[in-house]
């Protein structure tokens, strides 16, 4: 049988086994409801307390400020709906960028078609890095929502927060940040950061899926998402998902504990992976900042062929990877970010995400890039497009 070599992690990450340990119990040992009075239904509130305290801890928060959803979609939807409509008797107008993840660009079109707000889209530069003086330009009386990713889910590129968050808080307009691929991956403090709210999702971090928070500062006014009952203070409705709570709270304190040393070994071998498919495969391109970028991501697009091609026969080898974000696979269009980093279609249409975790060796490194150069050999020896340079470059 073949080596599985992973490196969509920025897809969904493999729970880890200490996290499925934590999980166990709560399913059908310790099932009892927290809302409920008695003392077996306790040992589950007790749980979920923990790990909210859990998460609050990697990011510098209280754990009343921690709000369980169902994943970074919810929280994201949550956070820009719900200020809106708290705040729209002040103002109607939300700042954020284009290369944000689809779980606000798509909330952030519903509000513009359907509740009146006004959107401004920030551009990036090569590199996909947001400009806090753009932000701080684009603000008007109106304004009240800046809406800025930590750190770019296909591209890799670590946005200025702290900067941005400062800017905000200056201005008194709230700030949220999507972190679904930066938390446990790179330190965060949301204090330091002037982070009024921010996103995450359990599977990204080694956690399970369908369990994710948005941190909501104290003080801040924005309405319930869920109605129904009085769980999570009121202001999101529904049975906890026990299990789910208490794998995230693990998973986020494995990763908190591991994160130096972790990251570290990725950005070895992240840049291995980079220098070698950059030196040895003529006319590729890293996309995302060089140093400014998660530890685990490597985008590169290679000129005159298609991504999905070379995603199929990597598929072949053993190899899971893809070509951008995992909520748009199957789209024929080019990837967003890659058109608002400057890269015209064709080339766009033939980028690679390769996500690293821990476990990816050098060894995978040098595997994956060796079968890529024999991938991107024969794709362009059968590409007209290719032919045609070569004929006029050769």
């Amino acid at each position: 049988m073949k080596k599985l070599i992973y490196l969509d992690n920025a897809a969904t990450t493999r729970t880890a086994p200490e996290v499925v340990e934590a999980m166990l119990p709560y399913f059908s040992e310790m099932y009892g409801n927290p809302s409920s009075i008695y003392d077996f239904a306790g040992k589950s509130k007790a749980a979920v307390m923990t790990a909210r305290q859990q998460i609050a801890d990697v990011i510098g928060a209280k754990k009343e400020e921690i709000y369980f959803t169902a994943g970074g979609s919810e929280s994201d939807n949550w956070a820009l709906k719900a200020t809106f409509e708290a705040l729209k008797a002040k103002g109607n107008h939300i700042i954020t960028t284009k290369i944000e993840h689809h779980a606000i660009l798509h909330t952030c079109e519903y509000l513009e078609k359907e509740r009146g707000a006004k959107i401004t889209y920030l551009d990036v530069d090569e590199n996909g890095l947001v400009d806090p003086e753009a932000v701080r330009r684009a603000i008007t009386p109106e304004t009240i929502l800046i809406s800025v990713m930590t750190a770019n889910n296909e591209i890799g590129t670590i946005e200025p927060i702290a900067k941005i968050g400062a800017i905000a808080r200056e201005n008194g307009i709230y700030f949220h940040t999507d972190a679904v691929q930066a938390f446990g991956q790179i330190p965060i403090n949301v204090d330091e950061m002037h982070i009024d709210m921010l996103s995450s999702s359990g599977h990204k971090l080694n956690g399970p899926k369908g369990i994710g928070f948005l941190y909501i500062r104290k003080g801040i006014k924005i309405r319930s998402f869920v109605h129904g009952g009085a769980q999570e203070r009121k202001r999101r409705a529904g049975t906890e998902n026990v299990p789910g709570i208490v794998g995230y709270g693990a998973a986020a304190a494995r990763a908190a504990q591991t994160m130096a040393e972790r990251t570290a070994r990725e950005c070895e071998v992240r840049d291995h992976l980079i220098d070698r498919l950059t030196s040895e495969i003529p006319h590729s391109r890293l996309n995302g900042d060089r140093t400014r970028r998660l530890p685990n991501n490597v985008n590169i697009s290679f000129q005159f062929i298609e991504g999905e091609s070379m995603l199929l026969m990597l598929d072949s080898f053993g190899v899971c990877a893809s070509s951008g974000s995992a909520c748009t696979s199957g789209s024929l269009d080019p990837s967003h970010v890659l058109l608002a980093i400057g890269l015209p279609h064709e080339i766009a249409h033939g980028s690679l995400r390769l996500t690293l975790s821990e476990e990816t060796t050098m060894e995978d490194a040098d595997f994956v890039v060796d079968r890529l150069k024999e991938i991107v050999a024969k794709l362009r020896s059968m590409s007209p497009l290719y032919e045609d340079f070569m004929r006029k470059n050769g």
